[in-house]
């Protein structure tokens, strides 16, 4: 059976586990997180007068990562569709909700991945971490990060994946299908929350080939993908052609 991907459920269940989601992922992959972002937001070459949004920004640890990177004059703003993600992406962000912004500041909107507030062509950079899994329609999730990005800019995927050779791939299997939910559990008030969808999830996406060509079927040119940490996370970078403008 599918997993149940339905916002009702993805909304609930990221909602309970939020005020525990950075503590969890960094006990999940040993730290190993924050070594991911540093190295996607570095897979391409920005000014700093070029956008950013990073779609499914959970508590914001991309969207941050991107601020840090491309330094206090960009604009960088952070998405999600499940308030309490966002509520806590606010505050590492030093700003509670109702703040004046600040000249500078990272911007977080609700938003739903699925139907971007965004007019055509508004970014330079389209980001998701970790979250297209979590998408109900992956490829019109693709569609819509395309259809904001800049002709000549970049889409740039992070996800989970499977790694490819068998003994390291089955001591994956292990840690994400047995140990990761019991830590999951310990953590959560939910006992159905993300950590037991997590490898079930992981499991069903499509990975490595199959999602770059997902990626080319939503009109992006030169997809390239990196494995990190041996396989068990996956970058993929695509850039929008110049002749796509009214793509999506």
């Amino acid at each position: 059976m599918p997993v149940d991907k339905s916002q009702q459920r993805i909304r609930r269940m990221f909602g309970a586990i939020a005020p525990r989601y950075d503590r969890m992922n960094r006990l999940m992959t040993f730290g190993l997180d924050r070594l991911w972002r540093r190295r996607t937001v570095r897979s391409v070459q920005l000014e700093p007068d070029q956008p950013v949004l990073d779609v499914c920004c959970g508590t914001g640890d991309l969207t941050l990562a991107w601020r840090k990177c491309l330094g206090p004059g960009a604009l960088v703003i952070g998405s999600d569709f499940t308030q309490p993600m966002l509520v806590r992406a606010r505050e590492k962000s030093g700003r509670r909700r109702g703040a004046a912004s600040q000249p500078g500041d990272v911007v977080y909107l609700g938003a739903d991945t699925l139907k971007l507030p965004f007019s055509d062509g508004r970014f330079q950079v389209v980001s998701v971490g970790f979250g297209i899994r979590n998408v109900g329609d992956t490829s019109g999730g693709l569609a819509e990060m395309v259809r904001v990005c800049r002709p000549g800019g970049y889409v740039i995927v992070l996800e989970t994946s499977v790694p490819g050779l068998p003994i390291v791939g089955g001591l994956f299997r292990f840690y994400f299908n047995r140990v990761v939910p019991r830590i999951g559990r310990w953590l959560s008030p939910d006992p159905d929350a993300a950590y037991s969808y997590l490898p079930a999830s992981t499991a069903e996406f499509p990975q490595g080939d199959a999602f770059a060509e997902l990626m080319r079927d939503a009109g992006l040119d030169g997809v390239r993908m990196q494995p990190l940490t041996l396989g068990s996370v996956t970058l993929y970078v695509g850039r929008k052609p110049h002749d796509n403008a009214g793509l999506g």
